[in-house]
């Protein structure tokens, strides 16, 4: 409905069986705050992961949303963005870690507006 709110909730953790390999997470990004995301939160979330000796951090594609198709009215989302980790495991150490929470978190959460992360796998067909 018109005038709804979307409200983010907090991150969850799912329960992964461990060793199942790499996940990619799509970011879909609503910014409050593009530059403090990609000068300060990028470089901030790059220091985590150095911090946290996580190899295989990767940012497969960044894109603009030129239009919604079909999507609900409240999901207006300025950019997709695919980071790749080499497990589910390795994600949520980062997401978790007292080093994200203190160094990066916060300009994540100057930098964005609204974010949704959905933690995907590869399927091979």
């Amino acid at each position: 409905m018109a005038g709804d709110l979307c409200v983010m909730e907090e991150i969850k953790f799912p329960d992964i069986k461990p060793g199942q390999g790499p996940v990619v997470m799509l970011n879909l990004i609503k910014f409050k705050d593009k530059k403090v995301y990609f000068e300060e939160y990028i470089p901030a979330f790059g220091q985590v992961v150095q911090q946290l000796g996580i190899e295989g951090v990767n940012v497969r594609f960044v894109s603009e949303v030129v239009a919604n198709i079909v999507a609900d009215e409240c999901e207006q989302w300025d950019e997709v963005v695919l980071v790749e980790y080499p497990s589910a495991e390795a994600f949520m150490t980062i997401a978790q870690s007292e080093v994200y929470q203190t160094i990066a978190n916060p300009l994540r959460l100057a930098g964005t507006a609204e974010l949704k992360l959905i933690m995907t796998r590869q399927i091979d067909f």
